[in-house]
C-alpha cells in the first residue's frame, strides 16, 4: 500500500512518512514493474446520498454512498490505488442550492460533499463547469483557495477538501496565472515486483493536471466576466506537462472535465478531451457528459466508431480513457502497469486495463451503501428536506415530462409563462423601447431520462413546494432575454430538432424516434402565440414547418424577444445566432426564483390554464414500421391525460423504463 506525501505546486513539499527501505532511481532493478489502479468520480453534482430531494424518496440508483462501496473494494483488490474527481461536485441537487443559498456553508465548516471526499481520502480532484454557478467568492471560500481577485478575500483557512484542487486553464486577469494550482506533484510509495519476482516499495511521483470546458466564459459569465479568463485545453497542456515532466513526474494524468469531440480543434470547444491525448499525457479521466467509457457492446454509444476511440479498450488515441457516468453511479478505473527501463517508468499501455464499474449488481440490486456517509452528512441532509417542504402553491394535474419529447408541455409551460411574465414586466419598467415587440418564452424539459429511469420531472397533483419547482427548473440559471428575427427562430427550432432522428416513413424495421447523443436539455420549445410543427422525415436543418405567429406565417425579418437562461442566450448548446450578441436583458434574478414567485402570485394551477398550450406538434407521416420512444415504464396515462395520441406499450426494458411505440399519423 501506499504511503502518502502530496507536493502541491507552488506550496512547499510536506513529507508525511518516509520509509529508508524504498527504492528510488537508480536503486531499482531494471525490469521491475509496477500496477497501479487510478479509480474516478465523475459528476457527482452534490448526490452524496441515494435520496431524490425533489420526491422526497430513497433512490438506489445514484449516490456517493454507494460509490464508496465499490472504491472499498477496489483498494481491497488493488495495492496500488489512487482516487481522483473530474468535477461538477457542489451543484446539481436542492442540498447544493440549501448549502450555497439558503443557508451558506460556514467558512469554519466544511462542504457536506468535501466532508465525504475527506473521509474516503481523495488524492486530488479538478474543477467542473458547474463549480463557478454560485459564484466565486463562494468557490474561493469552500475550496479554501485565495483567487487574488478584487473584493474576494483571501479564505481565513476555511473547512475545505483536504486534498489538492488542480486547474490550468482558467487564469485570472490580473496576473495572468492560475486561479487554482494547475497541476500537483504526488509522492507515493507502491508494492513493485522486481525482476526476481519478489516485491519492494518503490518510490513514484505522479502529476495530476485538470481542465474545465473553455465555455465556462459563457456560461457563467456574470460570474466571471472581468475576473478570469480560459485558455484552449490543449495549449495548456503544452505548457504543463512537460514542466511536471521536468519536475520528476514518473507519469502524468490528466483530470479533464469534459467529453469527447474529434472535430477540429478549438481553444474555445466545449468538449476538447480528445485532442489533450496528443499531449504527452499517460492517462485520462473525463466527465462532463454524463456518459460512460468505455462501452462495449451499447449499440447507441456514441463513442462507437468515433476517430481514434477504443469504445472496448478504453483508449483514446492510445491513451487510457474512463468516464464513469454521474452522480455516483459508477466507479471509473484505470488499470496501469510501469516498468523500469532505461533508468525511467515506462507506462506499457498494451497492459492496460480501463473500465467503469456500476452499483447496480447483475441481479438487478445495489451495492450498500457505506453507512458512515450517511451519518456525517445528517444535518445537511435534514436542513435540505425541511427547505424544500416549503409550500407555494397547488396543481390541479400531473406535472411531468415522460412525454415532452413528444409534445407534452404539462412540466414545462408553468416555467414559460413564468419567465414570459418576467422580462415583460421587466421591459414595462426598464427598456419601453421594447414595448411592441412580442416576448417569446423558451424552455426544455431538463429532466427526460438523460440520466436512467427515475431520471424525468414529476410533480403529482395536490400541494405545490419548492421541491417541485426544483424538480420543475433544475439549474441556478439566471433569467437574460434576447432579441431575434423570425429567421432565428426558425433557426434556434431546427438546432432543437435534432433531438430526433431522421425516420424513413417506407422502412419496415424497428426505427427509434429519438437521437441518443442530442441532450434533452438542449430540446428548446417556445412558447407565446406561436405554432410550429417537426418534419422527422426530412434531415436535420429542415425539418421546421408551419411556423405561425398568432395564426400568421412569421415574417423572417420580424422581430422578437425570448425569454431564456444565461446558459442560452451566452451561446450555450451552440444554437446558431444565439451567442451573447443578441441579449438585451441580464436579470439578477435566477429562472427558479421567478417560477416560485410566480406559483406562488398564481395559486392554484389549472391543466387548462397553466399545462395544455401546446406550441407544436409532429407533420403527420404514416410509416411502414414501428416506431420507438424509450421513457419510464407504466405512465401511458400520462400522455392520455396530456392529451399525446397514438401512444402504445412496446417492451419491458427491465431497467425502470418501457419501450413505447408512437403512431406518428395520429
Amino acid at each position: 500500500m501506499f504511503v502518502r506525501n502530496a507536493i502541491l505546486m507552488g506550496m512547499a513539499g510536506i513529507a508525511l512518512a518516509g520509509c529508508s527501505s524504498t527504492n528510488t532511481g537508480s536503486s531499482v532493478p531494471e525490469g521491475t514493474t509496477v500496477d497501479i489502479a487510478l479509480l474516478e468520480t465523475t459528476d457527482i453534482h452534490q448526490n452524496i446520498l441515494s435520496y431524490d430531494y425533489y420526491k422526497l424518496a430513497a433512490n438506489s440508483t445514484f449516490g456517493l454512498e454507494r460509490t464508496a462501496t465499490l472504491i472499498n473494494q477496489a483498494r481491497a483488490q488493488y495495492k496500488n490505488t489512487l482516487l481522483l474527481d473530474d468535477g461538477d461536485l457542489i451543484q446539481g441537487t436542492a442540498l447544493g442550492d440549501y448549502q450555497a443559498v439558503i443557508n451558506p456553508v460556514k467558512c469554519s465548516d466544511t462542504l457536506a460533499v468535501h466532508k465525504v471526499m475527506n473521509y474516503l481520502k481523495y488524492d486530488a480532484g479538478t474543477i467542473g463547469n458547474h463549480e463557478f454557478n454560485y459564484g466565486l467568492p463562494f468557490l474561493s471560500q469552500v475550496t479554501n483557495t485565495h483567487f487574488r481577485l478584487p473584493g474576494i478575500a483571501a479564505p481565513a483557512r476555511c473547512g475545505s477538501p483536504a486534498f489538492p484542487q488542480v486547474l490550468a486553464n482558467v487564469a485570472n486577469l490580473q496576473d495572468k496565472k492560475p486561479i487554482f494550482q494547475p497541476y500537483t506533484l504526488l509522492d507515493r510509495t507502491y508494492t513493485a515486483t522486481g525482476p526476481d519476482g519478489k516485491t519492494m516499495p518503490v518510490a513514484l511521483k505522479i502529476g495530476v493536471i485538470g481542465f474545465t470546458p473553455p465555455t465556462i466564459m459563457d456560461w457563467d459569465k456574470k460570474n466571471l466576466d472581468g475576473k478570469v479568463y480560459t485558455n484552449g485545453l490543449v495549449e495548456t497542456a503544452n505548457t504543463y506537462v512537460p514542466e511536471m515532466r521536468g519536475k520528476g513526474a514518473n507519469l502524468v494524468v490528466a483530470l479533464s472535465h469534459g467529453g469527447l469531440d474529434p472535430s477540429a480543434y478549438s481553444p474555445t470547444m466545449e468538449n476538447g478531451s480528445w485532442h489533450l491525448t496528443k499531449t504527452g499525457i499517460d492517462a485520462m479521466m473525463i466527465g462532463h457528459s454524463h456518459d460512460v467509457f468505455p462501452n462495449p457492446g451499447v449499440a447507441s454509444s456514441q463513442f462507437n466508431n468515433m476517430t481514434g476511440v477504443d469504445n472496448t479498450k478504453g483508449l483514446v488515441n492510445g491513451v487510457p480513457t474512463v468516464m464513469a457516468g454521474n452522480w455516483g453511479n459508477r466507479l471509473g478505473i484505470i488499470r496501469l502497469t510501469l516498468t523500469y527501463t532505461g533508468g525511467k517508468w515506462v507506462v506499457q499501455n498494451d497492459k492496460s486495463a480501463v473500465e467503469t464499474r456500476s452499483i447496480k449488481n447483475a441481479d438487478g440490486t445495489f451495492v450498500a451503501p457505506d453507512p458512515a456517509v450517511a451519518q456525517m452528512v445528517a444535518a445537511e441532509h435534514q436542513g435540505t428536506i425541511d427547505y424544500v417542504k416549503t409550500p407555494i402553491g397547488n396543481t390541479d394535474f400531473n406535472m411531468n415530462t415522460y412525454f415532452a419529447l413528444l409534445g407534452d408541455v404539462s412540466a414545462m409551460q408553468i416555467v414559460n409563462m413564468a419567465q414570459q411574465d418576467y422580462v415583460q414586466k421587466y421591459i414595462q419598467t426598464n427598456l419601453p423601447q421594447y414595448a411592441s415587440i412580442p416576448v417569446l418564452s423558451v424552455t426544455a424539459p431538463f429532466k427526460a431520462g438523460r440520466n436512467g429511469a427515475s431520471d424525468y420531472t414529476a410533480v403529482a397533483q395536490g400541494a405545490i413546494a419548492i421541491n417541485n419547482a426544483a424538480d420543475l427548473y433544475l439549474y441556478p440559471n439566471t433569467v437574460q432575454a434576447v432579441k431575434v428575427t423570425g429567421a432565428d427562430l426558425k433557426n434556434w427550432l431546427e438546432r432543437s430538432a435534432e433531438m430526433f432522428n431522421t425516420i424513413n416513413p417506407a422502412s419496415t424495421a424497428p426505427q427509434d424516434l429519438l437521437n441518443p447523443n442530442f441532450q434533452v436539455f438542449n430540446f428548446d420549445v417556445l412558447y407565446g402565440d406561436i405554432q410550429y410543427q417537426i418534419d422527422v422525415t426530412r434531415p436535420v436543418g429542415s425539418r421546421i414547418v408551419n411556423l405561425t405567429y398568432k395564426g400568421s406565417a412569421i415574417d423572417p425579418s420580424k422581430p422578437f424577444i425570448v425569454a431564456t437562461n444565461n446558459y442560452r442566450a451566452s451561446g450555450g448548446g451552440n444554437f446558431p445566432g444565439i451567442d451573447g450578441t443578441k441579449t438585451i436583458i441580464q436579470a439578477p434574478d435566477a429562472n427558479r426564483d421567478v417560477l416560485i414567485s410566480y406559483i406562488k402570485t398564481n395559486g392554484t394551477l389549472t391543466r387548462a390554464q397553466y399545462g395544455a398550450t401546446r406550441s407544436w406538434s409532429f407533420v403527420r407521416v404514416s410509416t411502414a414500421g414501428p416506431v420507438r420512444f424509450k421513457s419510464a415504464a407504466n405512465q401511458l396515462a400520462a400522455a392520455t391525460q396530456a392529451g399525446i395520441q397514438g401512444v402504445t406499450q412496446g417492451a419491458d426494458n427491465n431497467d425502470g423504463t418501457w419501450t413505447y411505440l408512437i403512431d406518428l399519423n395520429q
